[in-house]
């Protein structure tokens, strides 16, 4: 049974295709900008690099792939990765098809907590867990005397918090993609639930899973603040964080480009294989709203009622908790006002670095519109360095270019500016996610007609603002609550004369100041929910 919602003759296809592919040979200067983006993010992982090796005046030390310390910080590594993400997937399809087969109520008000969950900083998720489930947590009581969240339980809880909600949202699109006819097909067929799931649900969601997995395990495998805060000490420990010891502690250079070399070979293979293995296609605006689904039995809409109501509970109580954090000490000589200039500084860095990243995103993705147009060769490549910075190790890339630039310009009047592009090259890769299957649909519908109607480029761009607005403007709020949370670059770069919100909420929880940090993360989280709830409402009536 087809699952494919668009019905597209292949002739027809292919001839667009040809027709889009020699308009766009003929409109080379935006590819060239593409690319020339594309280089200088390249640049600037290559430099970063080369910062460390010129300095050390040595290469990696490939000894220590023998050594049973890195096997066992690989081995972690992977083990906490594949845990996290099987423990993502299998909690997010349940609650993705209670959502597609039974009305939940405020199912728009969850799948906005499920956006602020994944993007909100990760300090303030690791602050709230600490105070539900650490020492003097408020459920720790109910957990027995063996309970620690520090180790590979609260590297779990974390990740699974995080990535889970995002599965959700994910599956839930792919299931509301499954288009009208195969229902009904399944209906006349009289298919039992068991057929349905198998002949239907699960080829819908094939693709789905396969980019869940690739992108859950590389954002699990590259962890670095929610392993160093819940690791717990050595036996917890992964490649990056391993690489930021390294480098902080021992100064080991060697040691930390042998480990960085492993991690971004190791996450990059495995991020293009199952990208490429599962290729999702890009749907007609006419299939994203379903008129006909399958209706639940009793017993299973209960099912859907329950589970939909225990995830809505475990993603609200780690930030209910950051309430009880205000009460365990006394806020009396606090003075709000330490939060205004902290606050301003990260939605000023945040937003210039939203801005600055959709911009060059919206630049490489010409290039790449264009080979696939065309079926250029090259287009895995392009691809592959496009996305790159989402498994080069952050902690490299930071402390490379400060080795590198500290002897040649003052850091200390330009980090600031530093903090901004660095901010910018590492979310660049969700830019494109965001952004790409939509000008790819745009492409496949409209570029053919833009050509046979001799459209200038002016009138172009007038009929694609109006098709991408409102990817475009979730995508620029998507950038901003991404650069807001940003711990491992300011650790790096700032100094005493400014800092940002998470990085005060650090320093409040590294001093113990638990009322002070709870009071700083609820602002951080309030900004977050405030820019989900403005751009997802924008998005909805778009």
């Amino acid at each position: 049974m087809s699952t494919n919602p668009i019905n597209i003759d292949n002739t027809s296809t292919l001839a667009n295709a040809q027709l889009a592919g020699r308009f766009a040979a003929r409109h080379t200067p935006n590819s060239w900008s593409g690319l020339a983006a594309l280089v200088a993010i390249s640049l600037l992982t290559l430099s970063a690099f080369y910062g460390l090796i010129n300095f050390s005046g040595q290469g990696a030390d490939w000894q220590l792939l023998s050594e049973p310390y890195y096997q066992s910080i690989l081995l972690f590594s992977i083990k906490q990765a594949l845990l996290s993400t099987l423990l993502s997937l299998l909690l997010a399809w349940p609650v993705a098809r209670a959502l597609y087969y039974g009305r939940q109520p405020f199912a728009s008000s969850f799948l906005n907590l499920c956006l602020l969950s994944f993007v909100m900083p990760t300090l303030v998720l690791i602050t709230g867990l600490v105070a539900l489930l650490g020492r003097d947590g408020l459920l720790t009581p109910l957990l027995g005397n063996d309970w620690n969240l520090y180790g590979l339980n609260g590297i779990l809880i974390a990740h699974t918090c995080l990535n889970m909600p995002f599965a959700i949202r994910v599956l839930l699109q792919a299931l509301q993609h499954i288009p009208d006819s195969s229902w009904v097909l399944a209906a006349q067929l009289k298919l039992t639930p068991w057929q349905r799931l198998r002949i239907v649900e699960l080829p819908a969601l094939k693709a789905a899973f396969l980019q869940l997995s690739g992108f859950i395990f590389v954002l699990c495998f590259n962890s670095f603040a929610v392993v160093l805060a819940l690791g717990g000490g050595p036996r917890a420990t992964t490649l990056e964080v391993a690489i930021y010891q390294a480098l902080k502690y021992d100064f080991n250079i060697p040691e930390a480009l042998t480990l960085a070399w492993s991690q971004l070979l190791i996450a990059g293979l495995l991020f293009a294989l199952i990208g490429r293995a599962g290729g999702s296609r890009w749907l007609s605006v006419d299939t994203l709203r379903r008129q006909f689904t399958p209706k639940p039995g009793p017993l299973m809409r209960w099912l859907h009622h329950g589970l939909y109501g225990l995830c809505a509970l475990a993603l609200l109580l780690p930030m209910l908790a950051l309430l009880d954090g205000l009460h365990q000490s006394d806020l009396s000589r606090f003075e709000p006002i330490a939060l205004l200039q902290p606050t301003l500084t990260s939605l000023l860095l945040a937003g210039l670095a939203a801005g600055l990243a959709i911009s060059l995103a919206w630049l490489i993705l010409h290039p790449i519109r264009m080979a696939r147009l065309q079926q250029w060769r090259s287009l895995p490549l392009l691809d592959w360095l496009a996305t790159h910075a989402l498994v080069a190790p952050a902690m490299v890339i930071s402390v490379g270019l400060y080795i590198l630039l500290l002897p040649r310009i003052d850091l200390d009047r330009y980090g600031m500016l530093m903090v901004l592009l660095l901010n910018a090259a590492l979310v660049i890769p969700y830019a494109i996610s965001q952004l790409r299957p939509r000008l790819l649909q745009y492409d496949a519908q409209y570029h053919a007609l833009s050509q046979q109607l001799k459209l200038t480029r002016a009138q172009q761009r007038a009929t694609l603002w109006p098709f991408i607005r409102p990817a475009f403007l979730s995508c620029f709020a998507l950038m901003l609550l991404l650069a807001l949370g940003d711990v491992a670059i300011i650790a790096i770069f700032g100094n005493d004369h400014w800092t940002t919100l998470p990085w005060l909420i650090y320093g409040y929880a590294g001093s113990y100041r638990i009322a002070e940090a709870s009071l700083a993360s609820l602002m951080l989280l309030l900004i977050c929910a405030l820019t989900v709830s403005l751009f997802e409402r924008h998005r909805h009536r778009d």
